[in-house]
């Protein structure tokens, strides 16, 4: 039998620089990972101190199957030592003073002498560090210490997990060997995990599911993929690093081709995008990546992309291993390119070129 956690609270708190606002959450957490997304501010890590208990809600309830952690109504509140449910934070809070194996087994001292034994055996091998057994945190790296605080949790065979960032600072090949060892252990012991992270690469090597948050409310969920590559809000939008909002009107709704024309705010410029709900008249934002956006020198031809806009480069500037090319078509438009691609074409400052823009790379997103 599988557990399922269901969170229905709310909670007021302040934002970060804001004023307090609420946090409403509705939602059904199955054995697996769940990641928690939203910029700063968002009500993430407070979703996650109600649920460990750190936290009360104002009102709703919190349940692991059929059993209450928390109800507003029945004035139910478990305290966090009863719930079973283990918390990694950024910090790891590791004890300065004992050595890996007795923070492993911290948290099982009251087991028997070969229970606890065999239990931190077996999660000291499952996340590889049998060999630090007698090292302590301050002979550790930062790897080896993120791996100490994911067994020093799970060796409490825990009925839910919480994960706040606990792999920041970590290089990406590291964090994926993390990430390989906890998704084979919640493979053998199937529990709800909810994890949160900025990170895109975390994300896409563990979230099997989605719920994107912004000002206290679900602004999306599903599988991340699709939340993270077509946002349906600005805030997540903003998250992920959609360079290009663009604010807008209607102007035309062609229904049996799927898609719409917006022009652009103070602007002659049209785009087609993707058929929505909006009508004529009313007005949309558009969320673009910089890298979806082509560039050309010259006026292009006998292409299927149906946004060719002109106008003029207003600047070129080195990002790491791209460049990135303010545009101005009316509205200025960030692009990505490689500096051969700025060679190659001999882009220069105030040069006329023309920008590609394939209808599909257009999102349409809420507030």
């Amino acid at each position: 039998m599988t557990a399922v956690l269901t969170i229905n609270i709310q909670k007021k708190f302040s934002g970060q620089g804001a004023a307090a606002f609420e946090l409403t959450l509705a939602e059904k957490f199955l054995p697996g990972f769940t990641v928690i997304f939203g910029p700063s501010g968002a009500g993430k890590s407070t979703i996650l101190d109600c649920v460990a208990g750190l936290l009360k809600p104002d009102a709703g309830w919190i349940s692991l199957d059929d059993e209450l952690f928390f109800d507003a109504a029945q004035k139910i509140f478990i305290p966090p030592q009863q719930r079973r449910i283990a918390y990694v934070l950024q910090s790891l809070a590791l004890f300065p003073h004992l050595t890996v194996e007795a923070n492993v087994n911290y948290g099982i001292v009251s087991l028997s002498g070969e229970e606890r034994s065999l239990r931190t055996e077996r999660i000291l091998s499952a996340f590889h560090i049998e060999n630090l057994r007698k090292r302590k945190p301050g002979e550790l790296s930062g790897g080896e210490k993120q791996r100490v605080a994911l067994a020093r949790s799970l060796v409490t065979q825990p009925r839910v997990l919480l994960l706040d960032e606990p792999l920041t600072g970590l290089d990406a090949a590291l964090r994926q060997a993390i990430l390989r060892d906890l998704r084979a252990w919640n493979e053998a012991n199937g529990i709800p995990i909810l994890y949160v992270t900025h990170n895109r690469d975390e994300t896409d090597a563990i979230g099997e599911r989605m719920v994107a948050l912004a000002n206290g409310r679900v602004v999306d969920s599903g599988a991340p993929r699709e939340v993270l590559d077509a946002p349906r809000s600005l805030a997540v939008a903003r998250s992920v690093g959609f360079e290009n909002v663009l604010r807008g009107e209607v102007s035309e709704r062609r229904v049996a081709d799927g898609v719409m024309k917006v022009r652009l705010a103070q602007s002659s410029c049209e785009l087609e995008v993707p058929l929505g709900a909006a009508t004529e008249g009313s007005s949309v934002q558009i969320a673009i990546r910089a890298g979806d956006i082509l560039l050309a020198n010259e006026i292009p031809r006998g292409l299927s992309a149906r946004n060719i806009l002109p106008g003029t480069l207003r600047s070129l500037e080195p990002q790491g291993s791209m460049v990135v090319a303010v545009v101005d078509a009316g509205v200025k438009f960030n692009v990505h390119i490689t500096p051969e691609a700025v060679r190659a074409l001999k882009l220069r400052s105030q040069l006329a070129v023309w920008l590609i823009v394939k209808t599909h790379s257009c999102h349409l997103v809420g507030e």
